[in-house]
């Protein structure tokens, strides 16, 4: 990891939902794999976060463990970016509560994630209330320049910045603050994967597709994409359909292949099952060697276990650092 005071920090989490799949992949992880290259990487499976709708322990370590791993065969390299579980770094908890001691309830009544999860069947619980402080403490505590973000997410950045201007209004002064105010990083080009029924694909939704799947399966799979009743011989809009933008987005817009498909889209004479085993070809070349990775990681628990302990002692240190920083700020 560079030491240069150029390198920009990043940090990000992801709750341990089960296995990790192509609206992930899209949407964040890619982009963490290329930045890890210019980027100082902070990468935490967000374990407490996930409490607030989790409660059988077994299911619990199993997700942890899986995303750690997927985020391995992705790409992810623990020699570039420190990967860590939230109970490895409890301080996080600490600095949640001096956070809430600055935080307005009226803050937390606006946050839009709390209404949103109890609208889908979550239990109201005083954690999930508090959701966004933790989250706030998550990413204060390593100092970051940047977090990424979908534009769902960009309020709870803002809430961030809230809380630590509040602190440091109470606690610090304008030329020495506490925290430092981190920038939400949007990338415009991420957008929202559709799942095999057109919805945004989430595991939540069981409409998602595990590029980890065996072939036989990961075809079946694509098969039950929802397609319209467009005849075979017929012109398509590739834009509308589900496939397509599947594709596009793991190919990319500029990809030779995205253009083909489309002109084959719109020439007609194409079957959606054409379009769709074009997209499983595509998976299955695009994600070949992270296919490898993952079936030796699986096999490896030791490695894993030692990428986990190492993240985690880089994270505590300046974890560490940032906490004693609040602590003797406060008076305590």
């Amino acid at each position: 990891m560079t030491d240069s005071t150029a390198t920009k920090r990043v940090l990000s989490g992801i709750q341990p939902s089960g296995q990790l799949h192509l609206g992930n992949y899209a949407g964040a992880i890619r982009q963490f794999v290329e930045m890890q290259h210019t980027h100082e990487m902070y990468i935490f499976v967000a374990s407490y976060h996930a409490l607030t709708s989790v409660r059988d322990p077994q299911t619990m370590r199993q997700n942890t463990r899986q995303v750690v791993i997927d985020y391995l065969a992705f790409g992810l390299d623990p020699a570039k970016a420190h990967i860590y579980l939230q109970q490895d770094v409890p301080q996080v908890t600490e600095l949640a509560w001096l956070l809430a001691c600055v935080c307005p309830k009226h803050l937390m009544d606006k946050a839009t994630s709390y209404k949103d999860k109890v609208d889908k069947g979550i239990a109201a619980s005083i954690g999930l209330y508090t959701y966004p402080i933790l989250q706030a403490a998550d990413i204060l505590s390593v100092d970051p320049d940047f977090v990424p973000v979908g534009e769902d997410q960009r309020q709870h950045i803002e809430i961030t910045r809230d809380l630590a201007l509040k602190f440091n209004h109470a606690f610090g002064t304008e030329d020495d603050p506490v925290f430092k105010l981190p920038e939400a990083m949007i990338r415009a080009d991420a957008g929202v994967l559709p799942g095999v029924d057109g919805q945004k694909m989430s595991a939540s939704y069981g409409n998602f597709i595990d590029p980890f799947m065996a072939e036989k399966p990961l075809r079946k799979r694509i098969m039950k994409i929802v397609t319209d009743s467009t005849p075979v011989e017929e012109a398509k809009t590739p834009e509308t359909c589900t496939v397509f933008q599947i594709f596009r987005a793991l190919a990319g817009p500029d990809d030779p292949r995205t253009s083909e498909l489309a002109e084959r889209y719109r020439a007609g004479g194409m079957g959606y099952g054409d379009a769709k085993q074009a997209l499983c070809e595509l998976i299955l070349d695009h994600f070949g060697d992270a296919r490898k990775r993952r079936e030796a990681l699986m096999d490896d628990p030791g490695y894993v276990d030692q990428v986990l302990r190492d993240g985690a002692e880089a994270a505590r240190v300046k974890v560490d650092e940032v906490t004693s920083r609040a602590r003797a700020a406060a008076g305590l």
